[in-house]
């Protein structure tokens, strides 16, 4: 056993020994499917946080000679077929790039190093093996594969370190590439190479060396897609066993989704949240939002509105293929934001093609970079939207209005020209309510859709629902008639307490928001509902 040759189980082991464990074994399923074919060659981008290191320290205990094949008899991959197949059958070479760039600061210095650690191993390792030349690394792993037929597993972790540490050194960059590219590229020894990293690895300019690799990124993890984080019933197995609020776990740290896999986890937020017993914001023990202010202010056409809208809780369409898939270049708000995407600070919806912001936990990143960005109109509807909230739940229509209305002025740059730019104004004016309620827009209601809807947390059942209405140009009357005639009320049968209705108008004329709130008293789904206005008979005349 070596320290990059068939390094053992001693890491996987600790993570097995650790309280909180979610067996994300049967990922040895896939690569066992694709070793020593020509898919042998897997590339895994994920943001920090969420399991690349535990996952590769997995494989090189399941493939590696010197590793203990007990390790696995009690995880999900024991059930599949190729299990004993390919179980500790290989050579592994396990290395972690980021470790031997932090011992250099050199990339002709680092890519020595880890010749000289390897080859010092693969020729201790193999004694009886004429080398033909032992200090060329291809040349001594040709010899070992021609005279033992026994190939290798690449495990690579953290790949990609040179691309984020050196972000402008493209010299560096491409001497990097040729290095990994001449190691396993058309090499006969190579069963199987899987590199980890936040950044896909398709287009670093022109140079395609590793184009033998097939990418499971962010944008789309194809078929791995359920080993990317923690699956909703991981996460509701893991609360029911450690006595945590489920409701308050997928509220802080789900949000990610892929085609077939509606709800992914940060694995590190719920791990540390149930370790701490306490549902807090660990993104930002990893990783400061400086981070994500320094892109966000990139000054592209378009991006200002784009974080506006995403923060009021909207869904944005962007082209992802035009990202060339490092930290420099960017040719649009969409490069940026695709970015984002691979450092986890936005999901993607693989089939609409749109970005949003995943959890409270993210949220709470963008409401502090976009405070450090300066954006002092945004962060001032995010401080007054407490009192907007209270305004509401009190029925004060006619500070509700005025509410808006400071709202609408300080979140101007968004286009103000439709019902959809109305929608996000007033979302954004009721960002506290993230903290007491689960929000919905646009919610089916079978006869239409409700704009926005606001259904209180079972941690706060003395806040009413909300159904908020939003008409453009026409009357707030006929907005809360709309929410009656169509039944909207009628989506929330599940829910029982006060409800109030919110119509809200924007008038092209005047230039001015108007409101109004009803509250029904809702005692059961089947009961008759009374309304009754809390408005001034003054306020209802001017239908403020």
């Amino acid at each position: 056993m070596g320290i990059y040759l068939n390094p053992g189980n001693r890491s996987f082991q600790m993570s097995l020994n650790s309280k909180i464990y979610v067996d994300k074994s049967n990922l040895i399923a896939y690569t066992n499917s694709v070793i020593n074919t020509e898919q042998r060659f897997v590339c895994v981008s994920r943001p920090r946080r969420f399991g690349k290191s535990v996952t590769a320290a997995m494989l090189s205990a399941y493939y590696g000679q010197s590793a203990d094949s007990a390790l696995f008899e009690h995880l999900a991959v024991a059930t599949n077929d190729s299990y004993k197949e390919h179980l500790n059958q290989y050579n592994v070479i396990f290395l972690n790039i980021q470790q031997f760039l932090s011992r250099t600061h050199d990339i002709t210095a680092m890519q020595s190093l880890i010749s000289d650690y390897l080859i010092r191993e693969l020729t201790h390792t193999y004694t009886d093996i004429n080398f033909f030349n032992d200090s060329d690394l291809t040349g001594c792993l040709l010899d070992i594969f021609a005279e033992t037929n026994i190939p290798f597993v690449f495990i690579i972790d953290e790949w990609d370190c040179i691309f984020r540490e050196y972000k402008n050194d493209t010299h560096s960059q491409r001497l990097y590439l040729d290095f990994i590219r001449n190691l396993l590229k058309d090499q006969p020894y190579v069963a199987l190479a899987y590199m980890t990293g936040i950044l896909p690895i398709k287009k670093y300019g022109t140079h395609s060396a590793l184009n033998m690799f097939d990418e499971f990124s962010m944008t789309n993890p194809g078929p791995l897609a359920s080993f990317v984080g923690f699956t909703d019933q991981e996460v509701k197995k893991l609360c029911n066993d450690h006595q945590m609020d489920y409701e308050e776990m997928r509220r802080m740290y789900d949000g990610y989704c892929f085609e077939g896999t509606t709800h992914v986890y940060s694995p590190r937020s719920v791990v540390s949240a149930i370790l701490t017993h306490s549902y807090d914001n660990f993104w930002n023990k990893t990783e400061t939002f400086a981070a994500l202010r320094d892109y966000i202010i990139l000054n592209f056409k378009g991006l200002r509105d784009i974080v506006t809208e995403l923060l009021a809780g909207a869904r944005k369409k962007i082209n992802t293929t035009t990202f060339t898939n490092d930290m420099t270049t960017f040719s649009s708000a969409d490069d940026v934001l695709t970015l984002l995407i691979h450092l986890g600070y936005l999901g993607y919806d693989f089939k609409t093609k749109e970005v949003f912001i995943p959890n409270s936990e993210i949220f709470s990143e963008f409401c502090n970079a976009v405070e450090s960005a300066g954006w002092d109109n945004i962060t001032d509807a995010v401080k007054k939207s407490e009192a907007l909230l209270a305004a509401t739940v009190n029925g004060d229509s006619a500070t509700v209005a005025a509410g808006l209305e400071a709202a609408h002025m300080e979140t101007s740059i968004l286009a103000y020209n439709d019902e959809n730019a109305l929608s996000c104004t007033i979302a954004l004016a009721y960002y506290s309510a993230r903290e007491y309620y689960s929000s919905f827009r646009e919610l089916p209601t079978g006869k239409g859709f409700a704009d926005i809807v606001y259904i209180p947390r079972k941690t706060h059942p003395d806040k009413p629902a909300l159904v908020i209405e939003l008409k453009w140009d026409k009357t707030v009357e006929g907005a809360i008639r709309q929410i009656k005639d169509k039944c909207y009320v009628e989506s929330l049968k599940d829910y029982h307490g006060s409800l109030l209705l919110v119509g809200v108008n924007y008038d092209l004329k005047t230039k001015k928001h108007q409101c109004m709130i009803e509250s029904l008293q809702y005692p059961a789904a089947t009961a008759s509902p009374v309304t009754t206005d809390k408005r001034s008979d003054r306020e209802k005349i001017k239908g403020k």
